[in-house]
């Protein structure tokens, strides 16, 4: 299904990208209709009728991992402006490091993105999803031209000798002793590494520019590289690869992407993208018009680490369960930990696009998924340390000690104008669990819920007065003892005869559910963990995950994998979409209902 343009662009927060699409809009800057060849065309690679009036973004992700929280800001950057202004975004994969790629990436970020609600289909129904792989034929032509133009040439230095003599940003780099080879020497070495007659490592190919110039980006530029290695696509056809600096313009120019969209890490390799192209079509190579590289400040989220060797390491050492641990800070991470597509997109237009270095409370991420499950969680009571509470005079009250009165609350207290409210149902006897936190034998002061003499409602049910507990020979309280009072119960005239300053949460032990409930929380203690050389590794929260058995109410008995929900008290809780069961409930703790490291 294509993707509608947004109803509301008009009120969305203006940014410097917004701005320079709405000019190049109203220019008619890309205002043009390009006629596409076969997939093999050096002039035009899209089929069909390409109207470049549209605008066109790329996200072109590397399938050697799975994307992260960082990812999310760029997928909603690029396939958002495209909806914004009835344009189009490309899903192109990477695919130049055939070592490190796997068909399981592959398959994670088509997944990822269609979740944050985005596709790469166009206003005529288009798959817009590309491989860098399906250039390969055309990029090895591009690299021959510039061999035969004097642009390029084989390098047979090893990579420490070329480390070298790069020079610094003090001191500039030294030319190569093959740089002045003949094109044709330089020709013939070029189809000896295509011919896989070198091994790995023992020469590269190199843009020729100037290894003066104060942007080492432009010190001849390796843009082939060999690997003799097998290709998720092209299989064993090639044993040279483009280096992504060189893939990426021709991709963007033979796509016919407007703005190609990245983050500022790519700001300085702007002027060889622009070198690249403008060599290329002046050949003929490539046509009109010419894309453009914007960058925009990359997300910096405090007490998280994004850096791909470092999260690899916390799975690959069991120090996290997997990629989708919920206290990872990748997507599927996130979507397990009990994200929603909404909260993210909500919390990446929240922070938007600028290109100032700063960092982003992890605290308004978690804000941005209360504002969204507020109204639609349904609420439910839970007890995470159970303490059993007996009601003396239940059988005198009910006439039966097997006497169960029903009761109801809303699932959804606060729900929007015209949502329907569902109830939920359970029944209340003469034994519950309460929390023990709730009870106390010696309240300390301002104390207002259980402890000997005081009353409390039972949310939904009825006021109760505690009359003392019993213990253990450890002096440890296993039961709390509490009488009934009569003609109390929430939702009848009498609710209100009987003013207490507390209501707590509970369920009733003849029809609660046992479940295990994870209480994630940050995976670590320092807000910048990966900053100033830190060892992160010391900075794991060690309370990042407590496992305790609980009881829940049983209007979870029909949660699904994926349902999210209210527990009263506790925060929002997501049934999770691996391990949950009807035999075995397992619910994760996605936030508290506030910010609990604010303070």
């Amino acid at each position: 299904m294509s993707t509608p343009p947004d109803n509301d662009t008009a009120h969305k927060p203006s940014n410097f990208l917004r701005q320079i699409i709405e000019s190049d809009l109203e220019r008619g800057t890309h205002a043009q209709r390009l006629w596409g060849g076969s997939p093999g065309d050096a002039q035009h690679h899209l089929q069909g009728s390409v109207d470049t009036a549209r605008i066109r973004t790329r996200f072109p992700p590397e399938p050697n991992g799975y994307l992260h929280v960082g990812h999310a800001k760029s997928i909603c950057v690029n396939f958002g402006l495209a909806r914004s202004f009835a344009g189009t975004c490309h899903l192109r994969f990477d695919d130049t490091n055939p070592e490190k790629e796997e068909q399981e990436y592959v398959d994670g970020i088509i997944d990822a993105v269609r979740w944050l609600g985005f596709d790469w289909k166009d206003a005529d129904g288009h798959e817009n999803l590309y491989w860098a792989s399906n250039y390969f034929d055309f990029m090895y032509r591009a690299a021959e031209y510039l061999i035969q133009q004097g642009l390029a040439y084989v390098d047979e230095q090893t990579p420490e000798e070329m480390r070298a003599s790069r020079g610094d940003f003090t001191r500039p780099g030294t030319d190569s002793p093959y740089r002045d080879r003949s094109v044709a020497e330089n020709l013939a070495r070029f189809r000896e590494m295509r011919d896989g007659k070198l091994p790995d490592g023992a020469a590269v190919l190199r843009a020729k520019i100037d290894m003066a110039s104060p942007n080492i980006n432009l010190r001849d530029p390796a843009i082939y590289r060999i690997k003799h290695a097998e290709h998720h696509n092209t299989g064993s056809q090639w044993c040279i690869y483009p280096m992504y600096t060189f893939a990426h313009p021709i991709e963007d120019a033979l796509e016919h992407i407007t703005h190609s969209i990245c983050t500022l890490e790519f700001e300085d390799q702007r002027p060889f993208y622009d070198w690249l192209l403008d060599h290329l079509r002046e050949g003929g190579l490539i046509a009109a018009p010419q894309p453009r590289q914007y960058e925009f400040a990359r997300l910096n989220l405090t007490y998280v680490v994004t850096s791909k060797r470092k999260l690899k390491h916390l799975v690959d050492s069991g120090t996290l369960t997997g990629w989708d641990d919920p206290r990872m800070p990748t997507i599927v991470g996130l979507r397990r930990r009990g994200f929603t597509p909404e909260a993210i997109r909500d919390f990446c237009e929240r922070i938007g696009i600028t290109k100032d270095y700063a960092w982003i409370d992890y605290a308004l991420l978690e804000a941005c998924l209360r504002d969204d499950l507020e109204a639609r969680a349904p609420r439910a009571m839970v007890v995470l340390e159970p303490l059993k509470l007996e009601l003396t005079n239940w059988a005198e009250v009910f006439g039966s000690p097997g006497h169960l009165e029903h009761c109801e609350l809303p699932a959804l207290p606060h729900a929007r104008a015209g949502q329907e409210v569902p109830l939920r149902r359970f029944t209340l006897g003469r034994e519950v669990w309460i929390e023990r936190e709730d009870f106390a034998e010696v309240p300390p002061k301002g104390y207002k819920r259980l402890y000997p003499g005081n009353r409390v409602r039972l949310k939904g049910g009825y006021v109760i007065e505690c009359t003392g507990c019993e213990k253990d020979e450890a002096g440890n309280v296993t039961r709390v003892l509490a009488t009934v009072v009569p003609d109390t119960k929430s939702g009848t005239p009498g609710a209100d005869s009987v003013k207490v300053k507390a209501a707590i949460t509970w369920v009733g032990a003849q029809d609660a559910l046992a479940a295990e409930v994870r209480l994630y929380d940050r995976l670590f203690t320092d807000a910048q963990p990966d900053a100033g050389g830190k060892d992160y590794l010391a900075l794991l929260n060690p309370d990042s995950l407590k496992v305790v058995t609980a009881w829940v109410e049983p209007s979870l008995a029909g949660a699904q994998p994926d349902d999210k929900f209210q527990f009263e008290r506790f925060g929002y809780f997501v049934a999770d979409r691996h391990d949950h069961s009807a035999a075995r409930p397992v619910f994760n703790r996605i936030t508290g209902l506030k910010d609990s490291w604010g303070k």
